[in-house]
């Protein structure tokens, strides 16, 4: 039986396990695939946690972890168009996707481009979709100022880059050990921690023009108030209500296959580089998460699936 990494009930590392399931069968609307590799995201342990998004229902256990990968079609479901088995392809999971198998929804999958690893396609669906939607929810004009909080993980990398190439101006916020690489995505690097207002104002002396929120609690009202525009602030980093008190939105997920070509188009353009730090196989899901869930990595982390 295929395997696959699975939490069985709400709570820490001790709810995970690597187990066999029955391999999925694709509903209308979706694609089964043959996982190649899979992305790893903050989301993945929170969801573990008890974690919900709006509208979900109840978890029925086992869940198996993961919300992003890439790999070749095995079965396409009723109502699907322009997939075909044999398709090397990415996108948004349905139920996982640390595992052999795992359904994609079709709306918000797309064909990976022959120039991008299956390794490089499993990053995007979440990380850089997020980025995207999040830079182009902000609208800013060529030549603003963009400030990114959280600059130095998976989504912010993905912003940093996302905006360089829309002609912003970035001043990327992230620890001090991540200084060079934050410098090495094109952003004005500022350290986090107490005084960061006046950091920020010094290295962006014409004021910010815009903010992209990764991090969330008290940075999120630090970085408002560097703003004269509260519209122009969006998180991905906090709840509706502690953003909406100061003004600003969450990101706006688009979710379609049109955001996932973009996101691979920047890719293939040499514009959006996924930065891939470390590579796990699945029977070491598990530390792929715990390295992940520390909170101290850079760009993204992935887990390979061997075919």
């Amino acid at each position: 039986m295929p395997k696959a990494y699975v939490y069985t009930r709400h709570g820490g590392p001790e709810a995970e396990a690597l187990t066999e399931l029955d391999r999925p069968s694709p509903g209308p609307g979706e694609i089964l695939i043959a996982v190649r590799a899979a992305g790893v995201n903050p989301v993945d342990w929170k969801l573990r946690q008890g974690f919900r998004r709006p509208g979900e229902d109840e978890r029925v256990f086992p869940m198996v972890f993961g919300s992003e990968a890439a790999g070749v079609v095995e079965e396409v479901g009723q109502g699907v168009t322009g997939f075909a088995v044999g398709d090397e392809v990415f996108g948004s999971t349905q139920a996982g996707g640390y595992a052999e198998y795992a359904l994609l929804a079709a709306g918000v999958s797309a064909h990976k481009p022959a120039a991008l690893s299956f390794r490089e396609a499993a990053t995007l669906p979440v990380a850089a979709a997020t980025a995207y939607d999040g830079v182009r929810q902000l609208d800013l004009p060529g030549g603003s100022t963009l400030l990114v909080t959280g600059a130095g993980g998976g989504v912010g990398s993905a912003a940093v880059q996302i905006a360089r190439a829309f002609g912003l101006r970035v001043v990327g916020v992230a620890s001090e050990g991540k200084k060079d690489f934050v410098e090495s995505l094109g952003a004005v690097h500022v350290s986090s921690g107490p005084g960061l207002v006046e950091r920020v104002r010094a290295a962006a002396p014409e004021g910010i023009d815009g903010v992209y929120d990764l991090v969330g609690g008290p940075l999120l009202a630090e970085a408002a108030e560097l703003l004269k525009d509260r519209s122009k602030l969006v998180t991905a980093g906090s709840p509706l209500d502690a953003v909406a008190a100061l003004g600003g939105a969450r990101v706006e997920r688009v979710r379609t296959a049109a955001v996932m070509e973009a996101v691979a188009d920047l890719v293939v353009r040499g514009a959006l580089k996924p930065f891939v730090t470390r590579t796990f196989p699945l029977e070491q899901a598990g530390q792929a998460l715990r390295a992940v869930e520390d909170g101290h990595t850079r760009g993204k982390i992935v887990i390979e699936v061997t075919a």
